[in-house]
């Protein structure tokens, strides 16, 4: 644990806060600018996040915010940083690493208040800077060190064969991995992702996290992709890759599973699965998991699609409920297709909403767990929230630029 702050640093960072709030923004992407000159940090950051929407910017100027507003209560970000170690040993991010990130935060703080960032006010966020880092690289070593020595375990990138591919959807492909080494693979857990290497040609290479979608077990994962917009942009670069040229026999690279959107198995609650779109792939792997070891334990699958030609892995779940009293699937189309109608493919005309899951789940005692688009996030966790369910029954995951999200007194997926 670093040295604790001292009096004058945590007076001189909140004295910053209403600058943060007015320039977070433009310190942030001028961060980046300068972060982004040397190729090898360039190379650690999902460049879908940057360029024309600027999501990864906008998250680390709240991320900066709500770390100086809560300098004197840092427990409240204590799950966000331990998302974030999660994050960046999914990216093999290492001490060595955090030196840069410290001139290009420091010095675009220089650049954008000028004047105003005076030696004392640089110094005080340097001293602050390396403060949390301590604390994320002494997390990332442990992980580092549990996950190279546990059975099947490794550091650093390994490489994986493809050794099938399913067409789930229009959409979504399956790709089913087994070490190159022919070796054994560290059982993740249930809502887990991998990070990826790849290198794509007139691309380089591209780092992307993809969550696993089958249950835990010794030999293999499975991930589920969605092709993202064009192969010609760069949040479509790797999926179109994967979904246009990996095939069986194709070599790639992976980190070791990572992140805390995981199952609670030890606890015999009931469970409730929800999830919007390509949001159901960490829950097919709980799905899995429970149908596997505990299949009494009342369990609700609940997702959105808009028509059975874009929802994915609908008969595998099915086959996953069949046979299992406590375990319930409930889908809702929001555009069913002529096809779909009589077909058994979807139960409910709509999308999930906040009041069909409290009217028809075990609302007292069930633990949510949600993945999907932001929006779907906020209107699932916050609809909940609202009848009164409490947050520590409230789980959530979204797929976006969250390495380094810390938000004022949330966790944030």
């Amino acid at each position: 644990m670093p040295d604790p702050l001292s009096r004058a640093t945590i007076d001189l960072v909140k004295a910053t806060v209403p600058a943060l709030e007015a320039h977070g923004l433009t310190i942030t992407t001028r961060m980046y600018e300068r972060l982004f000159t040397n190729p090898e940090m360039r190379e650690l950051f999902n460049q879908s996040h940057h360029g024309e929407t600027g999501s990864q910017p906008r998250v680390l100027a709240q991320s900066v915010l709500a770390y100086a507003r809560n300098i004197e209560n840092l427990g409240v970000l204590a799950g966000a940083v331990e998302r974030i170690a999660q994050k960046h040993v999914a990216l093999n991010i290492l001490p060595e690493h955090y030196p840069h990130v410290a001139e290009a935060l420091l010095g675009a703080i220089g650049d954008v208040l000028g004047e105003a960032a005076t030696p004392q006010i640089r110094a005080a966020w340097g001293e602050a800077y390396w403060f949390l880092a301590e604390i994320l690289m002494g997390r990332e070593a442990t992980l580092y060190r549990d996950r190279s020595a546990a059975v099947g375990g490794w550091a650093g990138w390994r490489d994986f064969v493809i050794d099938g591919v399913t067409r789930e959807s229009e959409a979504i492909r399956s790709f089913v991995l087994k070490p190159a080494d022919g070796g054994a693979v560290l059982p993740h857990r249930p809502g887990q992702y991998l990070g990826f290497r790849l290198d794509v040609p007139g691309h380089g290479v591209l780092k992307r996290n993809y969550s696993i979608s089958c249950g835990p077990n010794p030999s293999s994962y499975r991930i589920s992709v969605k092709r993202e917009a064009s192969p010609g942009t760069p949040d479509g670069a790797a999926s179109s890759w994967l979904h246009d040229h990996a095939r069986p026999g194709t070599v790639l690279q992976a980190a070791a599973p990572a992140g805390d959107f995981v199952l609670d198995q030890a606890s015999e609650a009931p469970v409730v699965l929800v999830s919007a779109g390509v949001g159901l792939t960490p829950m097919v792997s709980m799905l899995e998991a429970i149908a596997e070891t505990t299949p009494d334990r009342p369990t609700w699958f609940v997702h959105g699609a808009r028509n059975g030609r874009l929802q994915a892995m609908g008969e595998h779940v099915r086959a996953l409920v069949d046979g299992h009293p406590g375990l319930h699937r409930k889908v809702f189309f929001s555009r069913p297709e002529t096809d779909d109608l009589g077909a058994g493919k979807f139960e409910f005309l709509g999308v999930v909403t906040a009041d069909w899951l409290y009217a028809n789940t075990p609302n007292a005692t069930a633990t949510y767990y949600i993945c999907g688009p932001r929006s779907f996030l906020d209107s699932i966790a916050g609809g909940l929230a609202l009848y009164g369910v409490t947050s520590d029954r409230i789980r959530f995951e979204f797929f976006g630029p969250t390495e380094e999200l810390l938000q004022d007194g949330r966790e944030a997926a």
